[in-house]
């Protein structure tokens, strides 16, 4: 249910610096790329990284930006550590400052970035905080005064918790909740959406499929047109 825009080409693959490395959690750590080349980007893009084996084996994974865009050649991109991801855990075991990496972008969804949205009152619902965080920013890095958000997250352990909490989010957690939050752990519910939702909220809708169906489902229900309802979905990356 997203608006027809063409998204601009993605551009070539170029050399990007590792000029710091961050851990977010026990399992995510952030990697601020210098890119040889500018490339702006708009809240809600993603780059392709590649990785290139000596035998000329390569692997390639998509990972959103989470850095606002600032005019800078630097670009953030937190990646989750999984189990048998074989280019998350080259990243967070092999990857130092001072490495070069392969990258491609800005590319996006449809027209899910979030500049390209019309000038209307706009709302963010989704689940996982990488892509919360990546649709923080109006494209001044700041949410603006007819912007709010609703992150859903699965534990505790979540990303840019204290950053998103500034910004003006409102967290909920569905499996359990860091000690004294106000809010019992659940699922997202018609009660949680923004009481300001109507027929003309532009609404980004990001996460898996199931919570994006469901997300949808309830934004119909609270009015909100098809042609504003601008959902990505998205699944591990390895």
């Amino acid at each position: 249910m997203t608006e027809g825009r063409a998204a601009p080409p993605p551009g070539k693959w170029q050399s990007a610096t590792v000029v710091q490395i961050r851990r977010e959690t026990a399992t995510a750590k952030t990697f601020r790329l210098e890119l040889a080349e500018p490339a702006d980007h708009l809240a809600g893009q993603h780059y392709v990284l590649r990785l290139t084996a000596p035998d000329g084996y390569t692997a390639s994974r998509s990972y959103s930006v989470a850095s606002a865009p600032d005019g800078s050649n630097g670009i953030e991109l937190t990646v989750e550590r999984l189990p048998d991801g074989e280019v998350s855990s080259f990243l967070h075991d092999e990857v130092v400052v001072g490495d070069e990496l392969e990258v491609r972008g800005p590319s996006e969804v449809g027209s899910y970035a979030w500049g390209r949205s019309r000038p209307s009152p706009r709302r963010w619902i989704g689940r996982g905080a990488p892509h919360g965080h990546a649709a923080a920013g109006a494209p001044d890095g700041s949410l603006g005064s007819r912007s709010s958000h609703r992150v859903h997250s699965q534990s505790e352990d979540l990303y840019y918790a204290a950053e998103l909490t500034r910004l003006g989010a409102e967290i909920l957690y569905t499996r359990r909740t860091p000690e004294g939050w106000p809010r019992p752990a659940g699922r997202l519910t018609m009660a949680d959406l923004p009481a300001s939702i109507g027929a003309e909220t532009t609404v980004f809708v990001c996460g898996s499929s199931g919570f994006a169906d469901a997300a949808t489902d309830m934004l119909l229900s609270a009015g909100v047109g098809n042609e504003r309802i601008r959902v990505e979905r998205f699944g591990p990356t390895g």
